[in-house]
């Protein structure tokens, strides 16, 4: 009993150091950044396309596409394809020898917030909904995992663009993936 009441007090303490740290003071005023950068994460030309309308939709200082080169190859047929469609955004290949993700786009996102400290940076992450559970266990992974380390980031704010898939669109499916007919 006397090692419950000390975690329960460990908790309540938790909780009010929390409450403390947010509390806001009586003549605060809201202070809006000097501008918003937003970046566009892109691997592919198929759905970020979608996101990067909605980038531009809330009229931020200024739109940027992100990938990272892990194959070269790959990155030269992105780079083409996005220039084919003419979004008017800017794309910026950060490279990665050893093929990871989150370490370019993080430094790429400390330079921009040391650059400009009062400004903010916005990140769209495009995700994909496959409608079934084990779907989403093997997409969005890089995402995920990037996201994660995102809400540590200051300054930083993370945004989810959900593209719909099929499977998705059709309706609730039960725990095991099997769609569930519509009443």
């Amino acid at each position: 009993m006397p090692l419950l009441f000390q975690v329960m007090k460990g908790v309540r303490r938790r909780y009010a150091g929390v409450a403390a740290e947010l509390a806001v003071a009586p003549d605060a005023r809201p202070a809006p950044p000097s501008r918003n950068h937003v970046i566009v994460l892109v691997s592919k030309i198929h759905a970020p396309l979608r996101a990067v309308g909605y980038a531009r939709s809330i009229h931020p200082s200024s739109v940027t596409a992100l990938t990272v080169s892990v194959e070269p190859a790959e990155t030269a047929a992105l780079r083409e394809e996005w220039d084919r469609h003419e979004t008017g955004v800017p794309l910026v290949v950060l490279s990665s020898p050893y093929r990871e993700i989150s370490r370019p786009v993080l430094d790429y996102l400390r330079r921009l917030r040391r650059e400009s400290p009062r400004d903010v940076v916005t990140v769209f992450v495009p995700e994909y909904v496959l409608g079934r559970w084990w779907g989403q266990l093997l997409h969005n992974q890089s995402a995920l995992r990037l996201r994660t380390r995102l809400l540590f980031t200051p300054g930083v704010m993370v945004t989810g663009v959900r593209y719909l898939m099929e499977a998705a669109r059709q309706g609730p499916s039960d725990e095991w993936g099997v769609s569930k007919p519509r009443a």
